[in-house]
């Protein structure tokens, strides 16, 4: 049997809008006994769900702000 990984949401950074049962959140969170990483994911109302997502150390979240600061939506 898998063994469910506990994790803290240390801080929430940017809740996106939602459209249906979850909404996407980026969140500094701590995932068992390791150090924190920024991860971005889906959570439903009351956080007790979550959709798959991705983590990202700081030094990766740097990269990609800066990476998005050249893009032209």
């Amino acid at each position: 049997m898998a063994k469910e990984l506990k994790c803290e949401i240390l801080e929430t950074l940017i809740e996106f809008p939602g459209d249906g049962k979850y909404h996407k959140e980026l969140n500094l969170i701590k995932w068992g006994d390791n150090a924190p990483k920024y991860d971005l994911r889906g959570w439903n109302e009351d956080r007790s769900q979550m959709s798959k997502g991705i983590t990202l150390t700081k030094d990766e979240l740097i990269i990609l702000k800066n990476e998005l600061g050249g893009f032209n939506l």
